[in-house]
């Protein structure tokens, strides 16, 4: 049976060879209830052959966890505008250039009337009239190249090269030539313009532009961010930036790590709205973007989508961590060090201009935890007992990391196994002592690549991460929360990565072989 997308102005349908997905409505009242206001049809309500294509989701495909915002589709299109609007608003342009030409002619015409008359001493003492003169005669002799097959009449607008236009009558000039050459110059400069500027409709149709700006995978992605961060910037009154251009200045920002100065710039404004305005959009995003895109997924959700190659080594692994640094530019003051960690440090040595950080990243490849940045050399116990992590934990999860940690004991008071990845394995029976040792190898590093793999995805995104970070984002952390604005940030680019569907699953570990 051929399936059409009930989408109004969708036409994708399922044909052979085609990828597309088409998905049932929901049984579940309440989520088909929603999916019926998302289509936004008046009156309709679906049968059980209506359909929905994937090309209205985010990531291409629904998702069945509430939290997702592929729960309920959202990307749609906006509708056309009917054709008389756009014959309104395409010749409303035209039709006043053509208005303002036409005056400027009616002007030439009388003032060159006025020189033939006058005679040459009258021209002299009139130099403005002389200017205008040259400026109509440029013109019309630039236009006299580019047209091949003029009529014997343009003969004198030709010798105006060799000097001889003074002796044309500005009446004899073809000025609809001429307003017809400034029209389509002035077309392809405002084209040429459109594509170089950083604006809503130069990335709707540029894949490409936006990911490089933005590290999203196209523009509704894009979009959906801006619908869901849109209600929250109210507030933000900025008379130069819209809210869009807000967003992409923040995104810039992150992806590509440019100084202030260079995105005052870009967006002509000055470096003072520019560090405003990412220090608001990172709150905004950090306090609305964060919760829903980097979340702790429930046990039963973890085990129905834990890769095959945890299923009969670690079925109860709900997380495998491991920490990162980031380098800042300045130290922090000693009083500021160890009030950020909870008194927690242990001194201040190598690690002291470094930003330290536990992530917790799910078998399927998304960020699920970010700690807070911690300053100077804290060991890994402390950092995980002080961040939060150990409340995420159910008794009889199992924690993996690819090296030892040091949190055994804390994960076991919550009831929770932390393994080191091939640990068990390792203590098998002597008689396959060898081969077990290659298999436990594979899987420390398979599960070594696998979180290394995420973070350097994170990083390579949003190269903001990578540092050196600027004092500006560190040394200011609000009064009603413990994070930084660089750990707001942190989170930030964790939340995008997971909404581009760039999870990087776990590859497969060597099975083990039966021994005798």
């Amino acid at each position: 049976m051929v399936h059409t997308c009930v989408v109004a102005g969708c036409r994708n349908r399922r044909t052979p060879g085609t990828t597309l997905s088409f998905y049932r409505f929901p049984r579940d009242p309440e989520r088909k209830q929603r999916w019926i206001a998302a289509v936004n049809r008046e009156g309709w309500v679906p049968n059980d052959g209506s359909r929905l294509c994937s090309t209205h989701f985010i990531s291409g495909k629904q998702v069945k966890n509430p939290r997702s915002p592929d729960y309920v589709p959202s990307v749609f299109t906006t509708a056309p505008l009917s054709p008389e609007m756009k014959e309104s608003a395409a010749s409303e342009v035209p039709d006043k250039q053509e208005a303002r030409v036409e005056a400027a002619n009616a002007l030439l015409f009388l003032q060159g009337q006025g020189t033939s008359s006058a005679g040459v001493q009258d021209q002299e003492e009139r130099p403005e009239e002389k200017e205008q003169e040259a400026a109509v005669e440029e013109s019309a002799s630039s236009l006299s190249t580019d047209e091949e097959n003029e009529d014997s009449e343009d003969e004198p607008v030709r010798d105006s090269k060799k000097g001889k236009f003074s002796q044309v009558p500005v009446a004899q000039i073809n000025f609809e030539d001429i307003l017809r050459v400034l029209k389509k110059e002035n077309q392809l400069l405002r084209e040429s313009v459109e594509k170089m500027s950083l604006s809503e409709n130069s990335l709707r149709n540029d894949a490409e532009k936006v990911k490089f700006y933005t590290g999203l995978p196209n523009f509704f992605v894009l979009e959906t961010v801006m619908w869901l961060l849109a209600p929250h910037m109210d507030g933000m009154k900025n008379a130069r930036l819209s809210k869009f251009q807000q967003l992409l200045l923040t995104l810039m920002r992150l992806r590509l790590d440019l100084r202030n100065q260079d995105l005052a710039y870009r967006f002509g404004v000055k470096a003072s709205t520019v560090t405003r305005t990412v220090h608001r959009m990172v709150n905004i995003m950090s306090s609305t973007l964060v919760p829903t895109a980097v979340f702790w997924p429930s046990r039963a959700e973890l085990r129905k989508n834990l890769p095959a190659a945890l299923r009969a080594s670690h079925p109860d692994c709900a997380v495998i961590i491991d920490c990162f640094t980031v380098p800042f530019e300045e130290p922090f003051a000693q009083g500021d060090q160890q009030k950020s960690v909870g008194q927690n440090a242990q001194g201040f040595g190598a690690g002291y201009n470094l930003l330290k950080y536990l992530i917790g990243v799910a078998p399927q490849g998304v960020v699920t935890f970010v700690s807070r940045g911690v300053q100077g050399n804290i060991s890994d116990k402390s950092l995980a007992e002080g961040c939060g992590f150990l409340c995420k934990l159910l008794p009889g999860d199992v924690v993996l990391a690819s090296h030892n940690l040091d949190i055994a004991d804390s994960v076991a008071a919550r009831g929770a196994v932390f393994q080191i990845a091939g640990g068990v394995q390792g203590a098998a029976n002597g008689s396959s002592k060898d081969l077990l040792s290659t298999v436990c190898a594979s899987e420390t590093l398979g599960v070594q690549k696998h979180v290394e793999t995420v973070i350097s995805m994170v990083k390579r995104r949003y190269s903001m991460l990578t540092g050196p970070v600027e004092g500006s984002f560190t040394t200011a952390p609000e009064r009603s929360s413990n994070l930084t604005t660089f750990d707001k940030i942190v989170q930030v680019a964790c939340a995008l990565n997971n909404l581009c569907i760039s999870a990087a699953p776990l590859e497969k570990f060597p099975q083990k072989t039966p021994t005798s």
